[in-house]
């Protein structure tokens, strides 16, 4: 069977729409003000600068970003770092997604395009992979027109940008081989196959020059092999079978890097607490040795290398992103930054491979922060782009980290914010369950979300329940088979403890989410009308047997069933009807706002029709809104507002603020 999806692109003008501005904001201390502030128009906290995803190139001279106009359109672009003259402006074509992108070379950028297509009447997302040459001013596929959905998983990019390795199925039934394209515009034509597909083989890995090393292939027991070879002219042998059913933590392993000529590498593994440590490991025996670095109590989430193969940096995060740097050089950096830009919490986002200029951002939790263009030979910091201009930091709510007791026993940790300058007793209390829900928690950073409905009177608890990451896998694997019951308990719980601290009014509290938190606002007024008064979802998941069929389209057969066994857990008769919106809504008494995009690509558009047609079957009204130019999340910022608007006049009518 051949699956072709058709993916163009339009090359518009090299003068980018926008500017930086012309002086620094200033970047104040958390404080609460002594008097309620001026209430700020919803359009200050839909304003964005459009520009995200900055990244330099290898040598620093060029900086790619993602651009929204304010016509909603999204470009990549790219940017001269010294004079901020645009070199490239792409628009990306309707009904399709600029998914990822990155540098290849100092020339070439890679990027990912997705496309919503339908298999056997199924709807899928499509994904396929092209190079820009900034040199020849071309745009190129990277692949092969017979190829499968999933086009843009990448195993290797050459340093110089000759070269990328990439896993693909020839179609849908097969398994993944790694073909290896040149980037210099004839990648259709003159790809090869590396290594051949073998049969229950997901995953192949490589090490730092492109050598492909390693296969993982799962057993009918659940189980997994691991083939392994030194170089590419020996042939692969075993060398382990993961027992998955014993929950042998290398089952668990996160791959960091292989070194090439060596059977040494990293990986990110669990210690004895069920926390992702750094460890170095001998691939050729399957084992661990010392542990290169840990923080107690939480995970390591992502660490860096420089060319030589030593660790650069490690990642975690509590109730913020933290960073630990190994590399003088950037530590240096790092203690004049903050120095530099005292009051801020302040990131090296991209570097150049030599150190010679770095993309820095400062903000904080009530600051939503610039972005800054730093050449350290120079000590020379410029500012770049600054967000959300109107918003004055002294203005803003300062949410802070804490902790409560679920019913069960479980810690729950989440986020308070209040109305500034409100006497923070008998509020009326919004809850505002992230989105994921798996692997995604909230953090001490600027909210947009949260600070509007502060701004309007109302304390935000945004609690991180069980299944939320951040505190090891064991904290996660507790959320499995518990949507719609114990992870809403969680949430429960939260309002509880609101209300025992003297935070909430009881008599006045709703729920407000988003995606996954869509639903989970959806649920909690169905669940338990004599709790909250009123539920607003955005792009919000209604029948979650849909979902997981149109979600399970994204992944290979071992992990739709990883997939399965997450939302579904192991306890027998579980049935998502029971927990769906759509299929209790004759439950439904309380006031409900239904909010979607139609160009949603995460959680489709039919999930909204699909509640909007139970609830009108059953006779049960809902507000709804819908923005046929917007996906799972929004690109223009009058669309941004009037959402704010509507959901402000939606709780004003049915949860007042005083």
């Amino acid at each position: 069977m051949r699956l072709r999806v058709l993916f163009g692109l339009i090359v518009a003008s090299l003068t980018l729409p926008f500017a930086a501005p012309a002086q620094q904001p200033a970047s104040v201390p958390a404080a609460a003000p002594a008097a309620k502030p001026a209430r700020l128009p919803a359009s200050a906290f839909a304003e964005r600068s459009g520009l995200s995803g900055m990244m330099l190139s290898p040598d620093g001279s060029k900086i790619a970003l993602r651009a929204v106009t304010n016509d909603g359109k999204t470009r990549l672009a790219v940017l001269d770092a010294e004079t901020r003259a645009g070199l490239l402006n792409l628009e990306m074509p309707a009904k399709q997604e600029l998914e990822w992108f990155r540098w290849a070379g100092n020339n070439r950028i890679i990027a990912s395009l997705s496309q919503i297509g339908t298999v056997f009447g199924e709807p899928y997302t499509f994904t396929r992979l092209f190079v820009y040459d900034l040199t020849a001013r071309t745009f190129t596929f990277v692949g092969k027109k017979d190829m499968g959905i999933d086009g843009d998983r990448v195993l290797h990019v050459d340093p110089n940008g000759e070269f990328v390795l990439l896993a693909m199925q020839r179609t849908m039934f097969d398994y993944p081989s790694v073909w290896r394209f040149p980037l210099d515009g004839t990648a259709e034509k003159s790809g090869k196959q590396v290594q051949a597909q073998r049969y229950y083989v997901w995953n192949w890995f490589v090490d730092d020059t492109g050598v492909v090393r390693m296969a993982i292939e799962t057993l009918d027991s659940g189980n997994l092999k691991v083939l392994y070879r030194r170089s590419a002219d020996e042939d692969f042998r075993t060398v382990g079978v993961i027992n998955r059913v014993n929950k042998d933590k290398r089952g668990d392993w996160s791959f960091a890097r292989l070194k090439a000529g060596s059977d040494d590498g990293w990986v990110l593994e669990k210690d004895e607490s069920g926390h992702y440590v750094v460890k170095k490991v001998n691939f050729a025996t399957l084992s661990s040795s010392e542990t290169v670095f840990a923080k107690p109590g939480f995970d390591i989430d992502e660490v860096w290398f420089d060319d030589q193969q030593q660790l650069v940096a490690a990642f975690w995060s509590d109730d913020k992103d933290r960073v630990e740097w190994f590399d003088p050089q950037y530590k240096t950096a790092q203690t004049r930054l903050n120095k530099a830009l005292a009051g801020s919490e302040v990131w090296i986002a991209s570097r150049a491979r030599n150190g010679s200029r770095m993309l820095v951002w400062a903000g904080r939790e009530n600051d939503p922060g610039a972005w800054y263009i730093y050449t350290p030979a120079a000590k020379k910091l410029d500012l770049f782009v600054a967000e959300k201009r109107a918003l004055d930091p002294a203005l803003m709510a300062t949410p802070k980290s804490i902790t409560y007791t679920a019913r069960d026993g479980l810690e729950i940790q989440g986020l308070l914010t209040l109305p500034p300058g409100s006497s923070g007793r008998n509020l009326p209390l919004i809850i505002m369950p992230h989105g994921g829900p798996f692997g995604v928690h909230d953090q001490l950073t600027f909210d947009t979300d949260a600070q509007f409905l502060a701004s309007r009177g109302y304390a935000v608890l945004q609690p991180n329940f069980r299944g939320s990451s951040g505190r090891g896998d064991e904290f996660i694997d507790k959320g499995e088979g518990e949507i719609g019951r114990k992870m809403q308990d969680d949430l429960d719980d939260g309002m509880d403890w609101a209300v025992k601290q003297g935070i909430a009014d009881p008599a006045r509290v709703c729920v407000v989410g988003a995606s996954y938190g869509g639903y989970a606002a959806l649920w909690a007024v169905i669940r338990n009308p004599e709790r909250y008064r009123c539920a607003a979802s955005f792009a919000g998941v209604t029948d979650w047997n849909a979902q997981l069929r149109y979600s399970g389209n994204y992944f290979s057969r071992e992990s739709r069933r990883e997939l399965s066994k997450t939302f579904k857990g192991t306890r027998p008769g579980f049935n998502f009807d029971d927990v769906s919106p759509v299929q209790q809504v004759s439950r439904l008494t309380r006031p409900v706002l239904l909010v979607h995009g139609e160009r949603d690509y995460r959680v489709p558009f039919k999930q909204f029709t699909a509640m909007k047609d139970a609830a009108r079957l059953a006779g049960k009204p809902l507000e709804v809104l819908t923005f046929p130019d917007e996906g799972h999340g929004f690109d223009k910022a009058e669309n941004q507002t009037r959402w704010y608007e509507t959901l402000e006049a939606f709780l004003t009518r049915h949860n007042p603020a005083d």
